[in-house]
């Protein structure tokens, strides 16, 4: 049996602690665009719930890719032993129990919602995350999923101007879910997964995701009209998220036909922190800039340290020894 700091490190990573907050993040945003004022059992649900869906994600998916990380990941829990497949099926189901119980405390027809976000991942991971587009769609509904739940953990039903902000989420996870795929081509091409990179190549997978982030940011723009609160904090957030985005792809369209794997992980770590902006943008237009700005800080800051810490480990194993030492250093986020 492993010792208790060994599972328990095995789990954290799992958690993927970069990624953890994201997604109560969002839940909050949702819940802010609901017009009225939450309690504190009401915001705790919206955060709670979209949170604890992500973390059942990651440890179904882990399960599912159990084989293909043993290939190409061989450091991760499951294929390192460190956490057994059971466990990681056990912790998942866990988790979505627990989405089903706050789902149903908060707003009984929320449960439909939480119940499609919970297909939806199994979905993902079981089916859809190696049928290319598709799956990196699938992510992009997750999301959008997330902004409707947080609003019904408010009132009964979402209102309308929570659904333009849906379909960015929906446009911006599915291009970040993509961009996700490119530093793993050969791994996926060994499993048999068929990611768009895998079947098209990184260029088109490269543009493809560029075009999808720029509708996101188009439909952001489009929806200050909408925005029930602080116009202003909204539209200076989003310009910080844009400007992220900016960045990351200008190191995508750089070099998408022959981009090393490390480039790709250092994109997508950009993205990581800059969807905690654009989330924080949305928490802006409906709760104002001081809060949203609060909430930012703290997560922004452990989610690039996590990054920094624990991120190239998870994606790559260790280089090869040889009589001198590593041959080669450990690619960084």
């Amino acid at each position: 049996m492993a010792a208790p700091r060994t599972a328990l490190l095995a789990h954290l990573q799992t958690w993927r602690p970069y990624t953890l907050w994201y997604p109560g993040l969002v839940g909050l945003a949702g819940a802010t665009l609901a017009g009225a004022h939450p309690t504190t059992g009401q915001l705790t649900v919206a955060w709670a719930a979209p949170t604890l869906g992500w973390v059942a994600g990651h440890y179904l998916g882990d399960y599912y890719d159990r084989d293909l990380d043993a290939l190409s990941k061989p450091q991760r829990p499951i294929p390192s032993g460190r956490l057994s497949p059971r466990t990681a099926v056990a912790a998942g189901i866990g988790c979505i129990v627990a989405v089903a119980a706050l789902a149903l405390w908060a707003n009984w027809r929320a449960v439909a919602v939480a119940a499609a976000a919970m297909a939806g991942i199994v979905a993902y991971s079981r089916v859809l995350k190696g049928r290319g587009l598709p799956g990196n769609l699938i992510r992009g509904v997750l999301t959008a999923l997330t902004v409707l739940f947080g609003a019904m953990a408010v009132q009964p039903w979402p209102p309308w101007r929570a659904l333009p902000f849906a379909l960015v989420f929906l446009a911006h996870d599915t291009a970040s879910n993509l961009v996700g795929t490119l530093r793993d081509v050969d791994g996926d091409r060994e499993g048999g997964y068929a990611t768009v990179p895998v079947r098209r190549g990184l260029r088109r997978a490269t543009h493809t995701a560029a075009a999808l982030y720029l509708a996101a940011v188009a439909m952001a723009c489009a929806a200050t009209e909408l925005v029930p609160g602080d116009t202003a904090g909204y539209l200076v957030l989003l310009s910080a998220a844009a400007l992220c985005g900016a960045g990351a792809f200008g190191l995508l369209l750089r070099s998408p036909g022959h981009l090393a794997p490390a480039l790709a992980l250092r994109a997508h770590a950009v993205l990581v922190a800059e969807r905690l902006v654009l989330a924080a943008a949305v928490v802006a237009a409906g709760a104002g800039a001081a809060p949203a700005l609060a909430l930012l800080t703290p997560l922004l800051a452990v989610s690039v340290i996590t990054q920094s810490r624990m991120r190239s480990r998870h994606e790559f194993p260790a280089p090869p020894l040889t009589d001198g030492g590593p041959s080669l250093p450990e690619p960084r986020p």
